[in-house]
């Protein structure tokens, strides 16, 4: 069954004026001629995703959405209406998101997280930012020490509340965190503790010997990737810092001077710079 929301391998299966008819053995679906690629053939598999158009009629199309059905995501607000808000996430057709789904009303230009939704009154593909019913009450799966991706969705006194692994909710106290977290923002981070309650505390590096020496490879990794030079120094800001590889000043600069007596970085008036010998193989 073709589904709304959804990634399918389809096959061609006819070509018409206005672009192909593709088909799981059952149904069929338009792939308008704009999304079709340079020398597709009757009988080839294509990987599409499926959603409805302006005038209502499920399409296929080529391009790639943030997300599909049951995805969060950190969207965009392009419009909004009394009736709700048109969130850009990568499709011709932007996501809606009604005004009964928003926690807070929505202003055009900021970021919030949603979960993509299909409407079964309407089948129509939405959003909601009203996630917590959607994560997982329990910490089944993960443990202490864990590294797991986190999508911050939610700003307290406390700290950052953040969507584990697209799956579960835990919080980084704002005590431990280096900058001010935007919501929207992806990042890194390790599971620091499961309560008895179920509820997850999380940091963003390990301590003691183990995190130092992920954050030695992490900053050596970075530079190899940036052609042996990065530009950063010790009086970077946290903010930059952080932006550029995840990890807090103080860990950067406890990295850097590791690297340093271990004379794998060369220490420039503007940045860091691989030092000649340095191999990382």
């Amino acid at each position: 069954m073709i589904e709304i929301g959804k990634h399918q391998l389809l096959t061609v299966n006819r070509e018409v004026d206005f672009g192909l008819y593709l088909g799981d053995g059952n149904e069929e679906i338009l792939l308008p001629t704009k999304y079709v690629p340079d020398g597709l053939s009757i009988g080839d598999k294509l990987r599409v995703f499926v959603y409805k158009d302006s005038e209502d009629r499920p399409i296929a199309t080529t391009l790639q959405p943030a997300g599909e059905v049951g995805s969060i995501v950190s969207l965009k607000v392009k419009d909004s209406n009394p009736h709700g808000a048109f969130m850009d996430w990568g499709l011709e057709k932007d996501l809606f998101v009604p005004k009964r789904e928003q926690h807070v009303p929505f202003q055009v230009g900021k970021f919030y997280v949603v979960r993509i939704l299909l409407d079964h009154k309407t089948n129509r593909l939405i959003g909601t930012s009203k996630i917590r019913a959607f994560l997982k009450k329990d910490a089944d799966g993960l443990e202490e020490g864990q590294k797991v991706n986190l999508l911050i969705y939610s700003v307290t006194d406390l700290g950052f509340q953040a969507v584990i692994n697209g799956t579960y909710s835990g919080l980084l106290y704002r005590s431990e965190c280096p900058v001010e977290f935007a919501i929207g923002t992806e990042t890194d981070g390790y599971i620091r503790a499961i309560r008895e309650d179920g509820k997850i505390d999380l940091r963003l590096s390990l301590g003691g010997r183990e995190g130092a020496d992920e954050h030695r490879e992490m900053l050596l990794d970075a530079l190899h990737k940036n052609d042996g030079y990065l530009n950063l120094t010790d009086k970077s800001s946290p903010e930059v810092i952080q932006q550029t590889l995840g990890m807090s000043k103080k860990a950067f600069k406890k990295a850097l001077g590791n690297l340093y007596r271990d004379r794998l970085v060369l220490l420039e008036s503007e940045g860091v710079r691989l030092a000649a010998s340095d191999d990382k193989a």
